[in-house]
């Protein structure tokens, strides 16, 4: 520490001289994260989405109808559109080109003018110029006014001066950028599927926009165009379901707000309600999630007691109720919206919960009038997910209250730690009594709780709540985290902060962990999102030789290790269950914190993950074998 004496002469060298500037683009080379939110693959493919974005938004104002986005053999990534192209002229404030200014210069777009746009997603307020400097370069040409101009840049910074290049018939903008590997250390390669969804999605939020998408690297290409908008967006999403009825759409302007929605019931428990702001994802709602879920309650409680489905005497149907089954797509254009956070995942407009909510009130009321086959059939839905709502209250005050008295353990079930701070607390969630019984012994007791399940829970994704309280299994784990579920859900209570599904490596082991999964997916989402659940990795393999052995955790590592030592067949021990290692095993292999490997679950795609458990554990046979048969070759260590 500072002597009294030195802390007064740094005080008095510091000075103007010491604060740091950093002019032009320098910003974001040395903080990316701040700009793209990280510098992993989703960084990477941020960068796609903000050149393509702005494509986006000259369709949403109507001067574009068509978009390629090319993955080039030479790892880069180009981006066309045919919109109004971007100025070359000379900006009277930067003295250089409009095109140099838009690519080199943070917040200088056309969309803080409002002469260009009208509604934008204004995702970030940083576009081009942030793909311009984390890129080791990056191409622009502009087709205007008969001419092609031309401009290159190395890490931000122009090459030369725009020239015209050529003449063109054709108006537009080319984007091509390569990614700098110095930032994007893990990856700088694209992935295509994950674009291919990304314009998938923008398609059905963009009626009549044709999305084209070219990988040179295999000859990949696709083209998307949707001319029924997000009307075909819930046939999409609703294409493995057993589905009740007639899709509901309904599109309006109300107060300068554009207000577009879509819906279908099926006969599932789980809701799928997807929600946009001038085509940005909100996957955290706002004010027209809240504007849409009042509309839905509210209006179809009017017209039961209307039609005397609802009787006087019957309480009112609840959200939760109407949502079940619901598959929706809420999608509204917003001049400047107001967003919370950086993420731009919440709508805070207040605006918007009025407009939706009007829209939503007058056209769904009409619906359901004009379609009494599909509003009957809505009606008996919501009353048996009321019915088993009011089930599951009862079940769930029971094990509530069973927590409550038991001190949030049970006997014989869950070891619980010592340590009362969820922070650094652990609960393992281990297959069988066997497995559970060596990890027990071989934990450390202090951080690191038990429970053990017996066989194989409840399929959650064939279930509604009332039958999830009655499941011994899952009850046990609701009290075990502490934050009950449904409508009493509190992640403030999770006891602990790093929950480890820890399962055999065979067939029944991912079975078990795949239960587990749709469960937390399903009920207990926050926590995945939170970053408290883990898978956990035990060895596949044990290999000897000698007095020194190995523990492994893939083919590639044991066939690696064979060689290199020259071990033979009857060396190699394959686990197949947790059971088969003795607690000072399962302790150094899985369970200790400075050896173990486990994954953290995340869903960085919401509707593809919701697509995938549907298709693994929901009621329709058809997709599964489908989606099995398409990966089986690729299964490895498959033990029956």
């Amino acid at each position: 520490m500072a002597t009294k004496k030195e802390q007064e002469k740094n005080n008095a060298d510091y000075g103007a001289a010491n604060i740091q500037v950093l002019e032009g683009l320098e910003p974001v080379r040395k903080r990316p994260w701040m700009y793209i939110g990280s510098t992993d693959e989703r960084g990477l493919h941020h960068l796609v989405w903000e050149i393509v974005d702005n494509s986006i938004d000259e369709a949403i104002a109507g001067h574009c109808d068509t978009i390629t986005v090319t993955l080039h053999e030479d790892w880069a990534c180009s981006v066309q559109d045919n919109g109004r192209w971007i100025p070359t002229g000379i900006h009277p404030k930067t003295k250089k080109s409009a095109l140099e200014t838009t690519l080199t210069v943070l917040h200088a777009w056309g969309k803080f003018g409002w002469g260009w746009y009208k509604v934008s997603g204004w995702l970030h307020g940083v576009w081009s110029s942030v793909v311009n400097a984390l890129s080791t370069k990056m191409e622009a040409w502009v087709h205007r006014e008969g001419k092609i101009f031309y401009q290159a840049y190395e890490t931000g910074k122009p090459l030369a001066d725009v020239t015209t290049i050529g003449d063109s018939k054709i108006t537009g903008t080319i984007i091509k950028f390569y990614p700098d590997d110095s930032i994007f250390k893990i990856t700088t390669k694209f992935d295509y599927k994950v674009i291919l969804r990304r314009l998938r999605q923008q398609a059905y939020l963009t009626k009549g926009i044709k999305l084209n998408i070219i990988d040179e690297r295999n000859g990949q290409k696709y083209r998307f165009y949707f001319e029924g908008g997000i009307r075909s967006y819930v046939n999409f999403l609703n294409k493995n379901e057993r589905t009740i009825w007639d899709v509901f759409y309904a599109e309006k302007e109300k107060n300068d707000i554009l207000v577009e929605l879509s819906f279908q019931y099926n006969k599932e428990y789980s809701n799928n309600i997807i929600s946009f702001v001038n085509n940005i994802h909100t996957p955290e709602g706002g004010s027209h999630m809240t504007g849409f879920r009042t509309a839905l309650t509210r209006t179809i409680n009017k017209y039961a007691r209307e039609k005397g489905i609802l009787k006087e005497k019957d309480q009112n149907l609840t959200n939760d109720d109407v949502i079940e089954g619901l598959t929706a797509v809420i999608s509204i254009k917003v001049i400047d919206p107001q967003f919370e956070g950086q993420t731009k995942s919440k709508l805070g407009t207040p605006e918007a919960r009025g407009a939706v909510d009007s829209v939503f009130s007058e056209k769904l009321m009409e619906f359901l009038e004009e379609n009494p086959r599909t509003a009957k059939a809505v009606c008996e839905k919501v009353f048996l997910a009321a019915k088993a709502r009011l089930a599951a209250r009862a079940a769930r005050d029971t094990v509530i209250r069973k927590g409550a008295l038991e001190g949030m353990t049970l006997p014989g079930k869950l070891s619980d730690c010592s340590s009362r701070d969820p922070a650094v607390s652990e609960l393992y969630i281990v297959e069988g009594d066997s497995a559970g019984g060596s990890a027990k012994q071989g934990r450390d007791r202090e951080h690191q709780a038990i429970l053990p399940l017996k066989g194989k829970i409840l399929n959650t994704e064939q279930a509604r709540i009332d039958k999830i309280f009655a499941n011994n299994e899952i009850k046990n784990l609701i009290i075990a985290l502490g934050t009950s579920i449904g409508e009493t859900f509190d992640i403030s209570k999770l006891r602990y902060h790093r929950i480890v599904i820890m399962t055999d490596a065979d067939v029944d082991g991912a079975h078990i962990r795949t239960l587990i999964l749709t469960f937390f997916f399903r009920y207990l989402r926050e926590v995945i999102d939170g970053w408290f659940l883990y898978i956990a990795q035990p060895p596949l393999y044990k290999l000897t030789k000698g007095k020194k052995s190995w523990y492994v955790y893939s083919d590639p590592e044991k066939e690696k290790i064979i060689a290199e030592n020259d071990i033979t067949g009857e060396n190699i021990q394959r686990y197949k269950g947790l059971w088969e290692m003795n607690p000072e095993q399962l302790w150094e292999t899985t369970m200790d914190p400075d050896q173990r490997k486990m994954y953290r679950v995340s869903v960085d795609d919401a509707e593809e993950a919701d697509e995938i458990f549907k298709t693994l554990m929901g009621w329709d046979v058809a997709p599964r074998r489908k989606f099995i048969q398409a990966r089986a070759k690729t299964v490895k260590n498959l033990d029956i």
